[in-house]
């Protein structure tokens, strides 16, 4: 019997205690760094130790993290506390100072968020197990807040107990107090309101649906308010109206809370507003309305990858695009299927990490068909394929001749595309490379060569000595130009070059069909000729000085020549 009681006497002290805190907002902001992140708590009791409480946050869909932070002290009921990933930017943009400060409050706008009692669950938002992206829920540049009187819910998140912002909300803020969308910081009550009202859960307002969606889903909540068919105990139901830019076309009548399917089409632009009537169709007053925007974004033809470009320079990143033209691939890798490809106006970074298209390429190869949406990450403009593509064939693909300089100045430009640097040299000439490393490479200006490709062959080798021509892919990493090169051929003329040999090859360029190779000294010639991909063309044997290159397609290749053991590479152009 004692046992028994002391187990009555335990969870009803938990079940106390865990009635004492609630997660009463989150925010994701605006400033620089998408700070300030901040989570408020509510205090409904005294706390007289608080190190019996604790938070953590579950980052995409990843599921819980437990207990992240651990806090101390103590707390008077109404107390609002606030756990901050740093102290700077919450005073700029709220005015008030952190009462914690964690990584655990680092969170991104579609973060689960766990609040803890002796290692228990006592109150959550969001789905610990779901990446919120898209989810109604999300909180993405924005907010949520508890409805008051709600929680704290324990260890299932309960959507409707929630207002939300939306994605992008505070987009552009600088403060709270001057932001369009204010966060109700400081204003959760657990006395909950008596007067009706009615919130539209999802779509958030201004979210945007990807190009192909047909359908969206529209859940309400409706509290202090009875909806239904007119009869005893029935306060009244709900009209409205949908006005998808040709003016508002009402809707039948809604007489549940249920969810709705809204038939939309790709580049619509979509209002939905509803309020509460009464029996009779009259506005309940003070009146009770609810009003969302969401659009369907549409895909658009761009002929070339610098029509793209200039359009997400002109209308900003996210926007989905079909692309005309044929690239080339210049560079394919594994990691996240990544791909880099160019074509005579312009190149762009294929990022497909989940491996949407299918189809085998290889570098040399055309690929039609490419339909995605551009992101920018770390200001390289990256395309997210939303549908396979095909092989097609490609263009020969000359690195355009560049000086740091130029890259320096004007790398926006050369993005994602392949570029020579005619003489250049490296300050660690002689060590030898590191893969994820940066090595200084100049040509009377300096830029940061990156080893980003941890595949390539060159990773392990003698770093080259001397002024040496460069061919490399252009990226950027936060507002600085770098520069990587594919692999060791696109150092090749830096390789085994042998002045005691003197080789001349002429015509160059060429569009005969044939050159003419000679040297100073006797013996056969071999020749290696490799495409600016790296790829081995073809070998040969020189005969009677002429090399036939009637079969190489127009574009820049590389001439190995060798004689008498020692070689030479020689750039060779095909008109």
């Amino acid at each position: 019997m004692k046992k028994i009681y002391f187990l009555v006497f335990t969870l009803t002290t938990m079940l106390s205690f865990a009635q004492d805190m609630v997660i009463s907002g989150v925010f994701d902001g605006p400033l620089s760094g998408g700070l300030p992140k901040v989570v408020e708590l509510y205090v409904i009791n005294d706390i007289a130790d608080l190190s019996l409480y604790g938070f953590g946050s579950a980052n995409n869909g990843g599921g819980t993290d437990d207990e992240e932070v651990t806090f101390s002290g103590s707390a008077t009921a109404g107390e609002y506390l606030y756990i901050a990933s740093d102290e700077t930017s919450i005073v700029e943009y709220f005015g008030i100072t952190p009462d914690f400060i964690s990584d655990a409050a680092n969170v991104n706008g579609d973060d689960a968020l766990e609040l803890f009692f002796n290692s228990s669950v006592i109150d959550t938002f969001g789905d610990i197990n779901a990446d919120g992206t898209g989810e109604a829920w999300e909180y993405l540049d924005g907010w949520a807040y508890r409805v008051d009187g709600t929680g704290p819910d324990g260890s299932t998140f309960v959507l409707g107990n929630w207002t939300y912002s939306g994605p992008d909300a505070t987009d552009g803020c600088t403060s709270n107090g001057t932001c369009a969308s204010v966060f109700p910081i400081g204003t959760y009550s657990t006395e909950g309101s008596t007067a009706p009202s009615l919130t539209i859960l999802s779509p958030s307002n201004g979210e945007e649906f990807i190009p192909g969606t047909t359908s969206v889903t529209l859940s309400i909540s409706v509290q202090n308010f009875v909806v239904g068919n007119p009869g005893e105990g029935i306060d009244g139901h709900i009209h409205w109206i949908i006005d998808s830019g040709e003016g508002a076309v009402s809707q039948p009548m809604k007489y549940d809370t249920d969810d709705v399917s809204i038939t939309v089409t790709n580049g619509g632009e979509y209002v939905v507003e509803m309020i509460l009537v009464d029996n009779n169709h009259a506005p309940i007053s003070p009146a009770v309305s609810a009003m969302v925007e969401f659009d369907v974004e549409e895909i658009m033809q761009v002929e070339n990858l610098a029509a793209l470009r200039a359009d997400v320079l002109a209308n900003g990143d996210e926007h989905y695009y079909e692309l005309l033209s044929t690239p080339t691939i210049t560079y394919t890798r594994t990691f996240r299927n990544q791909k880099y490809i160019q074509d005579a106006s312009a190149g762009i970074l294929i990022d497909d990490n989940a491996g949407i298209i299918t189809t085998s390429f290889t570098e040399g190869n055309g690929i039609s068909g490419l339909v995605g949406q551009a992101i920018e990450y770390n200001g390289v403009l990256e395309l997210v394929p939303m549908q396979d593509a095909s092989v097609a064939t490609g263009s020969a693909v000359t690195p355009e001749v560049v000086t740091i300089a130029t890259l320096l100045t004007d790398w926006e430009d050369y993005e994602s595309e392949l570029v020579e640097i005619a003489d250049a040299t490296f300050t660690d000439a002689g060590a030898t490379f590191a893969s994820a490393s940066n090595y200084d490479l100049s040509d009377g200006s300096t830029i940061n060569f990156r080893t980003n490709f941890s595949e390539a062959d060159y990773i392990g080798t003698t770093i080259p000595s001397g002024a040496v021509p460069v061919v490399a892919l252009v990226n950027e990493f936060n507002g600085s130009p770098q520069i990587t090169s594919r692999s060791l051929m696109d150092m090749t003329l830096s390789v085994n070059q042998f002045e005691n040999v003197e080789f001349s090859l002429y015509p160059n360029p060429t569009n005969s069909g044939f050159v003419t190779i000679s040297t100073a000294y006797q013996g056969d010639i071999s020749v290696t000729v490799i495409d600016m991909l790296g790829k081995n063309v073809f070998n040969s044997e020189v005969l009677n000085g002429q090399l036939n290159v009637s079969t190489l397609a127009p574009g820049l290749y590389l001439l190995k020549l060798e004689q008498n053991h020692a070689s030479v590479t020689k750039k060779l152009i095909i008109k």
